[in-house]
Order: C-alpha cells, then structure tokens, then sequence
C-alpha cells in the first residue's frame, strides 16, 4: 500500500490510497469464503462451492466489491498509522479507480484533532457571583419539608386554590364523546394547572356534588387541535392542613431534636449547594475563556455528527413522552431551522471543549486506572437502572467501552485544568473546590 497525505484544513486532510491488486487477495479469499457460506449450488455442499461457480452464480464483479469494502477501512488505518494522524468521525471515501487485477486506488476525507497551543493555565482568572444566602431561602426549603408532612381533610365548603378535590370528567366534541375523554375519581390540586386548561378555573367556587362545564382545545388524539365541551363534577374537596414549624416537628421531620438545629442543617446544605453551583459557573467561564483564547477550530464533520446525534435523541425523548418534534416547535414557538442553529452553536462548543481537554490530557499524560473506568461504568449503570456488567457489555457491542473511556479522561483533564485556574468572587475572595470535591466523594460512596 502505498499512501499521501495533503492537509485541506487545520481539521480535514485528504488520504489517496493505492493498494496493489496482489494486497486485495485476503480480502477476496474472504469474500469468495462469505459468499460460499451464502449460496446453494446443486452438487455442493454449503461453504465448499468453488470460486468460479460462486462468479457465475452471483458475479465476479459482486465479490471484487465485497472485497473491496472490507480492504478499504483496513487501509485506511494503515495510512493513519503510516501519517501519525489523530483523526476524529467517519472518513467520506471515494473509489478512484479500480479494475479486476490492477490496483484499488481512491480517496478518503476525514476530520483531524488540531495542533493546539495550550496558554499557562495558572494565568487564567474566572470571577463568580458573591455566595449569598437570604433567610427567605431558608423558609422556601422549610416550607417545602413541611409541605411534603401535610395532612388532607375534607371540608364543607367551595373548593379554592391550594385545595384537593375528587373530580369526574368527561370530554365531547360537537357532542360526540372523545375516547379516552373521560375519568372518575380523578384526584387534582387546585391550581396546580397538571390537567386540562381552564380546568383549575372553573373547579374554583364549586362545592361537593357542584357541576359545570368548560371549553377546552385538546393536545391529542383524533380530536388534537379542536375545541373540547369538558363537563366536571366535584365529589369532595380537601383542604392541606400543615403542621406548626416546632421542635415536634423538627423531631418528625429530621434527624434533629430542634427547629434551630433543622434551620441550621438546612442552611449548611443550601451553601454547599450554592458553593458548586460557584464552582460549575467557574468551569464554564474558564473553559469558554481558553478555548476562545486558544481559538480551537471545530471539525465540520464532527460537528455534523453531534448535531444529528443530539437531534436523534431529542426526537426520541420526545417519543417516550408521546409528543411529536412538530409539536415541541408549536409549545416553544420556534422553528426548525432556529432549533438547527441552537443545536449547532451548542455541538461546536462542545466539541472544541473536548479537543482541548484532550489536547490537555496528551500534555500532562493523563492515563485512566481500571478503578475509575470501573467507577464510572457503576455510576452510568445506575443512572440507566441496569446491571453494570450488562451495561457495560451493552457498550461493548454498541462500540462505545471507548467514548465512556474518552469522558472520563477528560473529566481528569477538566480537574486538572480546574485545580490551576485562579477563581474568585466578586468581592475578590479565593472560590475553593473544596464543596465540588466532597460531593463527588459522596457521589462514588454512594456508587459503591
């Protein structure tokens, strides 16, 4: 095999590949091997069939073609090894020329990491927001604990917003009723909007055994876009009773014997929420600041990938919650082509971050142990609810093992970069990581 290589930009180059006919037998021996196992020949056992019956059968020129393809991704490692090229995405292949018993010549076009020069990460300086904490945000968190201890008991009186109440519904359209339209015993928090628009409106004044009807436009179905008569009863209301914020409720509530101690644990874990929260705003700023700094370029072809990637899963997402792309453009008023440029500025970032952070592990000859593969495998296996090592073979036969190496690389890279950079607040006080730190230890405890 003999190869070029010609540098079409700082992130493509441009393989030509000449592989002399004599290089190509392995690959036709297989191919006329594969074929075999394929056909049946009268008089032939399966996989004995010769090759020239094989050519009558189903062609010469199919089996040069199945040979071809298997050579082609073989010769185009061997050139990226030959060029010591740090390729990246799916290379575009043309076929030059090629005739039965000469040569296979063609093309291949494909992404490169880019040549980056790292800036000294000890002069870089982020500032973030002051860590303030208002007592406000203090009572939100309280009250939300207190919310989650409330009681529910029935009232003779109309329902108001805050309360429960029991409903019976039934929908029809042009007075035909709508499938699937109908429900009883529906429980329903007034005002929570969870349910049919103009529901949580008309619920409001009507005591138990109260009737009323509303029109509402139906989101699905046969009836999806038309005006919907929604006929509700009320068969009982609940008011939420809340219990007092003392010390028997701190005792119920917590591991605490006092409301001060609660108050107190509740304001030590809404700062170290907000000292990550710090932390996160750092290393976004500090990575947008060097990669800007570094002017890092995006491989179009890599950038395309991760754009139809990212789109693929939103699309997906949007399945599992039976929704259509279409009607996630109505809900947010946008179009598709503004959906595309979002996903594209998004893809770009993030795949100049990754060339950076893997131009940083290069650098500073960052290696991965098996112990934090390991911890990392456990870690995504929980979050998808399966056992780690059928995720982890899952990724195996998917080919991702790689990719979730590749992250967790970088995630070294990103600690390291982190553990240089100067971060303060506005008020010009050091930020430490200290709080990041102690939530990803608590993060792998708990993995374990």
């Amino acid at each position: 095999m003999k190869s070029t290589v010609e540098t079409l930009s700082p992130t493509r180059v441009r393989l030509a590949i000449e592989v002399p006919f004599v290089e190509l037998e392995p690959s036709l021996k297989k191919a006329y091997r594969e074929i075999g196992q394929q056909v049946q020949v009268p008089g032939f056992r399966r996989g004995k069939v010769p090759a020239a019956v094989i050519d009558q059968r189903v062609g010469r020129g199919t089996v040069l073609n199945e040979a071809v393809q298997e050579a082609i991704p073989q010769n185009i490692l061997s050139a990226v090894r030959e060029h010591d090229l740090k390729t990246l995405g799916r290379p575009e292949v043309e076929i030059t020329e090629f005739a039965d018993g000469d040569s296979l010549n063609f093309t291949a076009e494909v992404d490169i990491r880019p040549e980056l020069n790292l800036p000294d990460l000890s002069t870089v300086e982020v500032t973030v927001d002051e860590l303030k904490i208002d007592d406000s945000e203090i009572d939100e968190q309280v009250q939300s604990l207190r919310e989650r201890f409330a009681t529910l008991k029935t009232v003779e009186r109309a329902a108001a917003e805050g309360d429960f109440v029991q409903i019976d519904l039934n929908a029809t359209v042009d007075g035909e009723e709508v499938p699937g339209g109908s429900a009883t015993n529906l429980s329903h928090e007034v005002g929570s909007k969870q349910l049919l628009p103009g529901l949580d409106e008309a619920v409001v004044g009507l005591a138990a055994d109260a009737s009323t009807t509303f029109t509402t436009q139906l989101v699905g179905g046969d009836y999806a876009g038309r005006d919907a008569e929604v006929s509700v009863t009320v068969r009982t209301v609940k008011e939420k009773e809340l219990p007092e914020l003392d010390d028997e409720f701190a005792e119920l509530a917590s591991e605490f014997d006092t409301m001060a101690e609660l108050r107190d644990d509740v304001r030590e874990r809404v700062t170290r929420s907000k000292q990550v929260e710090q932390i996160y705003a750092a290393r976004d700023k500090a990575l947008e600041q060097i990669v800007e700094t570094v002017e890092v370029p995006a491989p179009e072809g890599v950038v395309r990938e991760e754009v139809e990637s990212r789109k693929a899963a939103m699309v997906d997402q949007l399945e599992r919650i039976g929704a259509s792309m279409e009607e996630y453009l109505a809900s947010e008023e946008k179009t598709e082509e503004q959906i595309n440029t979002e996903l594209t500025e998004a893809a770009t970032q993030g795949v100049k971050i990754q060339l950076l952070l893997d131009t940083v592990a290069d650098a500073e000859e960052i290696q991965v142990s098996d112990d934090e593969f390991g911890h990392e495998i456990v870690h995504r296996a929980q979050r998808a609810g399966v056992a780690p090592q059928q995720f982890y073979d899952q990724l195996v036969r998917a080919g991702s093992a790689g990719a979730v190496f590749g992250d967790v690389r970088r995630g070294k890279a990103l600690a390291s970069i982190m553990d240089r950079i100067t971060i303060k607040d506005a008020a010009g006080e050091a930020v430490s990581l200290d709080a990041l730190r102690a939530e990803n230890e608590a993060a792998h405890a708990h993995a374990e």
